[in-house]
């Protein structure tokens, strides 16, 4: 099948994948007395009253935006936010399909990041929590950190967050087959943008000790005057033996790859040059930093890849749907790292004994998965006290 084009046909005929149903009967005058004026007075006086019963008496408490700036779409780039809608749309549509839970695509005219960031502040008295998407480094790093400091209510970068939660459950589970400990391992990161930044910060909070990460330029290395403030920040974190070099180098006795950047940018020789079982995870779209067969045949021991048509597909889906489901039922008030953590561990633990180098993730659509994570974040979110309920 030729997805591009099927899918252009299919969007003109759906015209839109979400839409709005009502929840009520509004066919009597009782009914929409009740439903609306006069009757709904009570319920608004009794939200000026005590606002967290914004949560009890409206949608509120299921509600989460998608919301991009339209500057870093898939791969497409900077396309704008209009442009960006069928993606913040489908986006709604998995939300609703495997977590249940309400979400509204809101494409924000502007690159400010301090226009960006009030409009989301005034917008967030509508919403259980916030959803940022498709937002370019590094102004994503500035308007995730000012909102998780400004509301009290989740805030969550999928690109981020989304992509370094799922990276991490592959993770743990090709560790299993190739018999090595996270704490020994030397991991090679390749693209130094929002997901990059996240997964190697991530794998650094959960032990990882010697993480390189490279950006189109090479290594990233402390001292380098080129870096912007966050890249600064992550080599300081980073690159512990202070390689210097190409990606070429830092993959010279790496047990792991992963590579969120741009195709066909890593060789046969380069996998070759790795350690003994190396695990391979090439996420770029929709061509990877290398195929999945030259991967396999240069030795790679566990390839995953962002492909839905390969094994192994390290895909995000099986983040979002179920974090929010747990974090809304619990009322959160942050989506912290341990919650993350629950939630890569449940995922990984959803392939249980069918554990194979072609099966170290569930698929996207499996809604156990997102069931388990749903609970497994849930549980966390009061573990650590920004559970409100």
């Amino acid at each position: 099948m030729n997805y591009r084009e099927e899918s252009l046909k299919l969007h003109g005929k759906w015209r839109g994948k979400i839409e709005v149903v009502s929840r009520v009967e509004v066919d009597t005058r009782e009914k929409l007395s009740l439903a609306y004026t006069p009757g709904v007075a009570e319920p608004c006086l009794a939200i000026h009253n005590d606002i967290d019963k914004s949560f009890d008496l409206t949608r509120r408490w299921n509600t989460v935006p998608v919301i991009t700036d339209g500057t870093a779409v898939l791969g497409l780039g900077d396309i704008g936010p209009e442009a960006g809608m069928p993606v913040m749309e489908g986006k709604c549509a998995l939300f609703k399909a495997f977590g249940d839970v309400d979400a509204i695509p809101l494409c924000i005219r502007s690159k400010d990041t301090e226009e960006i960031i009030r409009t989301i502040k005034l917008l967030a008295g509508s919403f259980g929590g916030i959803n940022l998407e498709d937002i370019s480094a590094p102004r994503c790093f500035e308007i995730e950190r000012r909102l998780k400091e400004e509301l009290d209510i989740p805030v969550f970068h999928d690109d981020q967050h989304g992509t370094a939660v799922v990276t991490a459950a592959a993770l743990f589970n090709a560790l299993k087959l190739v018999h090595k400990k996270a704490e020994d391992l030397k991991i090679a990161v390749n693209g130094a943008g929002a997901a990059g930044i996240a997964i190697a910060r991530f794998l650094l909070n959960l032990g990882c000790r010697d993480v390189i990460l490279c950006d189109s330029k090479g290594v990233i290395c402390e001292g380098d005057a080129r870096l912007n403030p966050e890249k600064q920040e992550m080599a300081k974190i980073t690159n512990c033996t202070h390689i210097q070099g190409t990606l070429k180098d830092a993959m010279k006795g790496a047990d792991v790859f992963i590579g969120v950047s741009v195709a066909n940018c890593v060789t046969k020789e380069m996998i070759a040059s790795m350690a003994d079982k190396p695990i391979v995870f090439t996420c770029a779209n929709p061509t990877p930093e290398i195929s999945r067969e030259d991967a396999l045949a240069a030795g790679a021991a566990v390839v995953g890849t962002g492909s839905s048509e390969k094994p192994n597909q390290i895909n995000n889906v099986l983040v979002f749907p179920g974090l929010f489901r747990g974090a809304l039922d619990v009322r959160a008030t942050d989506i912290n790292f341990e919650m993350m953590r629950a939630a890569s561990e449940a995922i990984a633990d959803c392939v249980g004994e069918q554990l194979s180098p072609d099966y170290i993730l569930p698929y996207a659509y499996e809604k156990r998965a997102h069931g388990a994570v749903a609970k497994a974040v849930a549980a966390a979110a009061r573990k650590t006290g920004v559970a409100r309920l």
